[in-house]
């Protein structure tokens, strides 16, 4: 007898990872994200998500957000230690020097354009005006960012209740970043030993069909060889 057609369906391999994006490609990438990475470090990760996890397959969700966690744990901003990392991961030391360049020039320049706007007109009507269009812009930029992230990471009751519990030290009780940190940390190392179905959940990004997608650069694949211990 022969096999249901749904049988056969399950048995399809993830799709073949993306052509690695040559040096070039990587640089028109970095340059664009420089000019369109609204909303503050919230909404610059969740642009870089979208683009480099979802669309474009360059890195895995997994990797993604293992590289975010480091880079939250080190002092400055992280999404350009996230955009720098990425960088490196794809093409190197230039990689990395172009990613983390191209992420603040753009700004820069469009700063200091408003600046010479404001000292040689002061208050203008019509650019006050487009501030105030971009604050409830940026605010759904940013709201989205975090639910999209939130989706990714807040898999079960456990990790809602660490997110919670951080939410209300912070904002409520003004506990200390680090402290948080630290805390989050540490039930993360022991939930980690003991409660691993808990605490072991990110995988690899699944399209729309459900089935996981295979990624340029992912945990499960092997890692770049500049990117290993000598």
């Amino acid at each position: 007898m022969s096999q249901p057609a749904h049988s056969t369906e399950s048995t399809v391999p993830p799709a073949a990872p993306p052509r690695p994006p040559t040096f070039a490609e990587a640089f028109r990438f970095w340059l664009k994200l420089g000019f369109i990475s609204f909303g503050g470090p919230t909404g610059q990760i969740a642009i870089m998500h979208t683009e480099l996890v979802e669309k474009r397959r360059w890195i895995s969700d997994s990797r993604f957000l293992h590289a975010l966690n480091y880079c939250m744990l080190l002092p400055g901003p992280e999404a350009q230690q996230l955009a720098t990392y990425i960088g490196w991961l794809l093409h190197r030391t230039w990689g990395g020097i172009v990613a983390g360049a191209l992420f603040v020039l753009p700004s820069m320049f469009i700063l200091w354009a408003l600046s010479f706007v404001y000292v040689q007109y002061g208050k203008v009507p019509w650019v006050e005006a487009i501030f105030s269009g971009l604050k409830p812009a940026v605010l759904a930029i940013v709201l989205g960012a975090v639910i999209r992230i939130g989706q990714k990471v807040l898999k079960n009751e456990v990790m809602w209740t660490i997110a919670a519990l951080a939410f209300i030290a912070i904002f409520f009780l003004h506990v200390p970043f680090p402290a948080i940190i630290i805390a989050a940390a540490t039930t993360g190392y022991f939930g980690g030993k003991y409660w691993r179905h808990k605490f072991l959940i990110l995988g690899g990004h699944k399209g729309k069909d459900g089935k996981e997608s295979a990624s340029l650069i992912s945990d499960a694949a092997t890692s770049p060889d500049h990117a290993r211990p000598e």
